[in-house]
């Protein structure tokens, strides 16, 4: 059969990546176009364009970027007419994704969701459109099948990948030779993967430094964004950057600094003490501050249904000195640390169980058949 996948982002790239392996499995004859990256690309098929491309997020990086979202939509809906495909697969990504769902249904296409839209979180009506125009949902998030009970629509929870991505790397200290780093005196930053959070963030977090001359910061870097920005910023507060290696570089930290998304959850699932953070452009917080429809906004906190992470997000919040408070508090509040990790054994446990690519490879095949 012939696979379209849609990926907008990193994140979108590995879970997709994971998803058309088990789905050559699965169907040996599979042939695959997709929007996505270099993770996809390793397991075969055609890249129409690459996600670096498209990695647009808050309402005024949107607006700014209109024009040349226009221009993939239209490429990406002439793309899939001509390949003429046995299924649409989204990815994330629901901004793109859920302008082309319906485009591709109306147009006689099997629809398949991997990893919900965030619909919960706000504008909750919006499931009708996702019963309307999604054949089916795969949901990564246990809450997420309840949700959509609500509305009459009956959803796959089938895991979550990220437990897959961390059960199957094998955990190294390798990293801690290779940069000359003290073990147990190891602060991780992440400051995310796309343009606007790396450019909002990074200086952000590494501005803390300088409060803990006696730990290491190191910064886990992504190789879709220049090199020349990571480094700058490394010398500047005259620390190391690593890329490609943020599970051991967690693995081996006290602590950690995540720019709140996917990140968060991998950072719980290794078991690292973190404070979560966000910086937005003041048209996306004010918008996001009206709209939201949860207490959270950490993939943590919301699993949890609980605060069981700090997290800074608002302009008061987003001081230096407020979270280098919070990393002191990381670092030498015993009781503080041991709740925290009790509250991501909730979380693990409610994740259910692994191979969610696997699983929604079976299902997805059986459904097209």
């Amino acid at each position: 059969m012939k696979y379209y996948l849609i990926a907008g982002e990193r994140s979108g790239d590995m879970h997709a990546s994971r998803l058309m392996r088990e789905l050559k499995t699965q169907d040996p004859n599979a042939e695959f176009r997709y929007y996505g990256g270099d993770l996809m690309k390793e397991q075969g098929g055609a890249l129409v364009r690459h996600y670096k491309d498209m990695a647009f997020m808050g309402v005024w990086e949107v607006i700014k970027n209109l024009k040349k979202i226009k221009t993939y939509l239209k490429e990406c809906k002439e793309d899939i007419l001509s390949y003429k495909p046995d299924v649409v697969i989204h990815v994330d990504y629901s901004g793109f994704n859920m302008k082309i769902a319906p485009f591709a249904k109306e147009h006689g296409f099997k629809t398949f969701y991997y990893i919900s839209p965030k619909v919960w979180a706000w504008n909750q009506k919006r499931a009708l459109k996702i019963k309307k125009y999604i054949d089916r949902l795969f949901c990564i998030l246990p809450f997420e099948k309840e949700f959509f009970e609500k509305f009459d629509y009956k959803v796959d929870f089938v895991g979550n990948p990220v437990l897959d991505a961390i059960s199957e790397h094998d955990f190294s200290d390798q990293i801690v030779k290779d940069y000359n780093l003290q073990k147990g005196k190891i602060i991780a930053i992440l400051p995310g993967s796309r343009k606007q959070e790396i450019e909002k963030m990074l200086d952000y977090m590494a501005s803390v430094s300088p409060f803990f001359p006696e730990y290491q910061f190191v910064v886990a870097a992504v190789p879709n964004y220049p090199k020349e920005y990571f480094e700058s910023v490394g010398k500047k507060y005259k620390i190391p950057v690593v890329y490609d290696q943020t599970y051991d570089l967690l693995f081996n930290a006290e602590v950690a600094i995540v720019t709140s998304g996917t990140a968060t959850l991998e950072t719980a699932l290794i078991g690292t003490p973190q404070v979560v953070c966000y910086k937005t452009s003041g048209l996306t917080y004010y918008a996001v501050k009206f709209l939201i429809k949860v207490n959270y906004v950490s993939l943590v906190n919301l699993i949890a249904d609980k605060r069981v992470v700090q997290e800074l997000i608002y302009k008061h919040q987003t001081k230096k000195e407020v979270l280098a408070a919070e990393v002191k508090k990381l670092l030498h509040d015993q009781a503080y640390i041991d709740e925290m990790k009790k509250g991501y054994h909730e979380v693990k446990s409610r994740l259910g169980h692994k191979k969610a690519a696997k699983v929604t490879a079976e299902l997805m095949f059986n459904y097209l058949k």
